[in-house]
């Protein structure tokens, strides 16, 4: 018998819940695209984006996902034969230099495993050893298959350090609104996001941003696609240029709302900090079950974790069944399970806990999980529901 008849809860890594403050300024009339409202609306957007990613530098905005501004921003600062490092800790940072190898870049990638952050000291030793070849760092701040974290500023400072002249390209895909990042203050030469993660928009739009290093590069890059070219859409004589096209009107409607409520009034370090707190709670409670169960955190040392998605991931039970308990009987979608490492996708679930997320939302997830654990006899330690109760309250 399934009990659930309320609203389901989706608590996938993106897409995020969508406020529905974002839901109704999209349900509007199309407006005209060529004069009015919708340029202001469009300035505005840029400008909260500068905010978001605490940058100076040019946001362009695409209509893609994820995996396409992966290549608009490889296009539009490379070129086949370029060679890049790109660093893995996870199923996407291997997916960033699938992409580039598609295009003819020569990658060379360093797999750190998926349990932990990189190692900026090795990273600093190849980029010692490199006579001038690679152009480019690719790294990715959190890699949602493994929720880990990576740290940026330590990245930057090795690039430094070494004394080398490589782009730093960051995917920020699932960490920009949920997690610190510093675009300027850290380095970022180039950055790539998306609005259905801590942006809390319907997938359809996504994002680079650049600094004037990298506008410099691109300056010497021979492109052969228009769509993914950045350098009319950043400065356009006619707005329709910004988007190559017709604008996607009704998500810069949705964006703009979500903006204005991360941006102008909870405020960004507010955002970060709840983010924090709530991504303590779910590490608590995942930790007591991890102490007489089957199932625990992917990544091990808090540094490492995430505070947009949490990997949970099991040495000895099919987690498919906890999954469809929760989502038929109970009404909670969890993150599916992207196989990694030596972990297959039915060891797998992700608790995303980005975006639009309060209390209510988090306990009661965390307490259908452990309703599920309990149905199933899934071995677990106690008292996982009253710790992310006293990390919430405290």
């Amino acid at each position: 018998m399934s009990l659930s008849q309320g609203r389901d809860l989706f608590m996938t890594p993106g897409p995020s819940v969508i406020p529905d403050r974002v839901l109704n300024a999209m349900h509007r009339a199309a407006p005209n695209i060529y004069e009015g409202d919708l340029i202001d609306t469009t300035d505005s957007i840029l400008d909260s984006l500068r905010k978001i990613a605490r940058t100076t530098g040019d946001p362009t905005i695409y209509i893609s996902n994820g995996h396409g501004v992966w290549e608009a921003a490889l296009h539009n600062v490379l070129q086949a034969g370029d060679k890049v490092l790109c660093l893995a800790t996870g199923v996407f940072g291997n997916g960033w230099a699938n992409v580039a190898n598609n295009m003819g870049i020569d990658v060379e990638l360093i797999n750190f495993g998926t349990t932990g952050s990189f190692d900026a000291a090795k990273v600093a030793e190849i980029l010692r050893g490199d006579t001038g070849e690679i152009k480019a760092v690719l790294a990715t701040h959190t890699d949602t298959s493994s929720s880990i974290t990576n740290d940026i500023a330590a990245l930057r400072k090795a690039i430094d350090e070494a004394g080398h002249h490589a782009l730093l390209m960051v995917d920020c895909i699932a960490s920009l609104g949920c997690e610190p990042f510093e675009m300027d203050a850290w380095g970022v030469d180039v950055m790539v996001a998306g609005c259905q993660k801590g942006l809390m928009v319907p997938p359809g739009v996504a994002f680079t941003f650049h600094n004037a290093k990298a506008a410099q590069v691109s300056e010497n890059i021979q492109k052969s696609s228009p769509y993914w070219n950045w350098t009319p859409r950043t400065n356009p004589d006619i707005f329709y240029l910004r988007f190559n096209g017709t604008p996607p009107t009704h998500h810069l409607f949705g964006l703009a709302e979500a903006l204005k409520m991360l941006v102008d009034e909870e405020g960004l370090e507010n955002v970060w900090a709840r983010h924090t707190k709530q991504a303590q709670a779910v590490w608590a409670a995942v930790d007591r079950w991890a102490e007489a169960g089957a199932i625990r955190c992917n990544v091990n040392k808090l540094a490492d974790r995430s505070s947009a998605v949490t990997t949970v991931v099991s040495d000895t039970v099919d987690l498919t069944p906890l999954h469809h308990w929760c989502q038929d009987t109970a009404g909670l979608v969890l993150g599916v399970g992207i196989g990694f490492g030596n972990y297959e996708s039915n060891q797998i679930f992700r608790i995303g806990h980005m975006g639009h997320m309060n209390p209510v939302m988090l306990l009661g997830a965390l307490s259908t999980i452990e309703a599920g654990l309990n149905a199933l006899q899934i071995p677990h330690g106690e008292g996982a529901i009253e710790a992310a109760g006293r990390v919430l309250s405290s």
